[in-house]
């Protein structure tokens, strides 16, 4: 029993691991090759990231920080008190009573709060009509069902009639509970224009934070960073942007007499979240250390505790294309705004990139967040990320690079003149562009659009959105607009033309693929050939098991293609390929190309008889390009 209760030492009897022992190693198996460029990547910030984190890298004021003490990285919530978050559903129905069968069909499958899409200038969504709201909430419980509004310019209208309902169905003063969410700098950076002056958009937006201070489960502004990151923000200049829009409203508010420690509980924040789990952690929990930063310079550090954060699946990652792979990538999110203490999630349905969402897709979306939470129970964890050396170091990284954007961004006279000059809108055009070229040529990979794409029918149908509001006939104020634009669109566009070209022909276009040898030798190739192919909706045709240059160029006659690519490994391109190109082309191949890049024949592919190659690290929707061009594919109209 005495040994029972000694401490069991697993490691007794060996050296202690060091970091210069682990590099030995490494450089062992990297064979002289430069450690920074093999294992070392950089998110689009310059945010280093290790392949290892160790105790070295621990940051005292992280081990120190405990959740509900500033700066809040860990959570505003004393750890215990948390309750998990709110799951939130979102609404764009055009009819009121439809809507209210959603609703409710939502409510009684596990949501706790509706984000409901009321139409305005420029968009679609619940028309504000006398009842129309009523109708919508019909039955929903106000006083334990939070409704937070997307309503453009007509968030002031929105709001006023929320406020008509509350009051016609008796809901208490404290138990009213709702987002107006008035966000008139996030709508300029969108929309690219204003129907009323900036500032009296911002004095009318603080005059309803002045009124919504009465109910205290109410906010009336929103921080929004997603309008940035569906354009291809970076993480730091999503959160610089929501910083200095929180500077902007807080000035606004405090010239409307409601000073900052007053504003700050009057204005939510909502964050983007994606599939890189680790990152969109790291920025909840960076944005809140951020929030008290700027709070903390007002005098109103304390407030900064109870500042209700919104994480949203994002919108650039969806896809049109096997959007079943939206799943993955939302519950990822979903994951991630859990480990970041998010209070409130909306996930969107995995059919959002197509059209009007049905009752299965929000089904999926809620039951996502049911899961993680209920059955998972990340809800019932403080900052489960907290502690971790790779996440506090990144949180800490992110934190500091993004201050060091909105102090750039405060120095040329704040979030209006920037997005005014159009400066910082090419500064978010420039990063999309090399996030676009990362997914071009395989750095980032998008599961079902780039990589394992489905070719051919999915399955999957919606009705189209509704038709948006004509916008506003003259606006006062006009910015460069944010060029919001989802990840997959240049690969569906792709496959569109493809698609369009195979209802004209009654063929789909092919290219024949030459797998020469064993599954062993191409498989690798062949597999990664099918997959390229597929990208850009043409079929592969894979001949496989040739071992005679003979057998290929048969297997290409009968294929009825036009084009061909040869796949095996180096070994067999040295033996066979030359002969097998030339066969191809005897057969009647117009181009032959090659996958991957062997030493012995990259040099000189002429030579060969090969046209071109296909391998990792190419712009891949470019050279899809100019298959289709080869193919004879139009592009579809426009």
């Amino acid at each position: 029993m005495a040994d029972a209760t000694r401490d069991l030492e697993l490691a007794a009897g060996f050296p202690p691991a060091t970091q210069e022992a682990w590099l030995g190693l490494v450089g062992k198996v990297l064979g002289g090759g430069d450690f920074e460029a093999r294992l070392v990547s950089r998110t689009l910030d310059g945010i280093r990231i290790a392949p290892l984190y160790t105790r070295a890298d621990a940051l005292p004021e992280a081990e120190a920080a405990r959740p509900g003490e500033a700066p809040y990285t860990r959570g505003g919530a004393v750890a215990g008190t948390a309750a998990g978050w709110d799951i939130r559903q979102f609404h764009s129905e055009t009819d009121p009573r439809q809507a209210n069968a959603a609703i409710l069909d939502d409510l009684r499958g596990g949501a706790t709060s509706i984000a409901l899409h009321v139409a305005s200038p420029g968009s679609s969504g619940l028309p504000l009509a006398p009842d129309t709201l009523a109708l919508a909430l019909d039955g929903v419980l106000l006083e334990a069902c939070s409704i937070a509004l997307i309503a453009g310019e007509a968030t002031q209208e929105a709001a006023a009639a929320l406020e008509e309902l509350w009051v016609a169905r008796g809901t208490a003063v404290a138990a009213r509970r709702g987002h107006f969410n008035a966000d008139p700098i996030g709508l300029l950076a969108q929309a690219g224009a204003l129907a009323d002056p900036l500032d009296r958009s911002l004095a009318r937006a603080a005059d309803l934070a002045r009124k919504a201070e009465a109910w205290p489960g109410a906010t009336a502004l929103l921080a929004d960073g997603n309008p940035y990151h569906a354009a291809g923000a970076s993480e730091a200049q999503e959160l610089a942007a929501v910083l200095s829009t929180l500077v902007a409203y807080l000035r606004a508010c405090d010239e409307a007499g409601l000073p900052p420690d007053r504003a700050l509980p009057q204005i939510a924040f909502a964050l983007a979240v994606d599939a890189d789990q680790f990152l969109s952690t790291a920025k909840l929990r960076a944005a809140r250390r951020l929030i008290w930063r700027v709070a903390d310079a007002c005098g109103a550090g304390p407030a900064a505790a109870g500042v209700h954060m919104t994480a949203v699946s994002a919108w650039r990652m969806m896809a049109r294309r096997d959007p079943w792979t939206n799943i993955v990538r939302t519950t990822i999110a979903c994951a991630a705004a859990a480990f970041g203490g998010a209070d409130a999630i909306l996930l969107l349905p995995f059919t959002f990139a197509l059209g009007r969402t049905d009752p299965f897709a929000r089904r999926v979306a809620r039951n996502i967040q049911i899961v993680l939470q209920e059955e998972s129970s990340l809800g019932r964890v403080a900052d489960p990320a907290g502690g971790s050396w790779y996440v506090e170091k990144l949180t800490d990284d992110l934190a500091r690079r993004s201050w060091e954007l909105f102090q750039q961004i405060e120095a040329k006279g704040g979030m209006t003149a920037a997005l005014k000059s159009g400066a910082f809108q090419d500064e978010i055009a420039a990063v999309a562009r090399r996030r676009r070229r990362d997914l071009a040529t395989g750095g980032l990979e998008l599961t079902g659009v780039s990589a394992f794409p489905r070719l051919g029918e999915d399955g999957v149908t919606a009705e189209p959105w509704p038709q948006a509001m004509p916008p506003g006939a003259r606006p006062a104020v006009r910015v460069e607009r944010l060029r919001q634009a989802r990840l997959a669109e240049p690969f569906e566009r792709l496959r569109d033309a493809a698609d369009a070209d195979a209802g004209t022909k009654g063929r789909r276009a092919r290219v024949f693929v030459a797998a020469l040898g064993t599954p062993a030798d191409h498989g690798t190739r062949s597999t990664w050939v099918r997959n390229f192919l597929a990208s850009g909706g043409i079929e592969a045709i894979i001949g496989e098991g040739f071992t005679s240059s003979g057998d290929a160029g048969a297997g290409f006659s009968a294929s009825g293609a036009r084009v061909a690519c040869i796949a095996t490994s180096d070994p067999v391109y040295a033996e066979l390929a030359e002969a097998t190109a030339q066969a191809l082309k005897s057969a009647g191949a117009e181009c032959v190309f090659l996958a991957g890049r062997p030493s012995g024949l990259e040099a000189a592919p002429e030579a060969a008889g090969v046209d071109g190659f296909w391998s990792t690290g190419q712009d891949r929707r470019a050279t899809l390009q100019e298959l289709h061009g080869l193919l004879a594919i139009a592009p579809p109209p426009a």
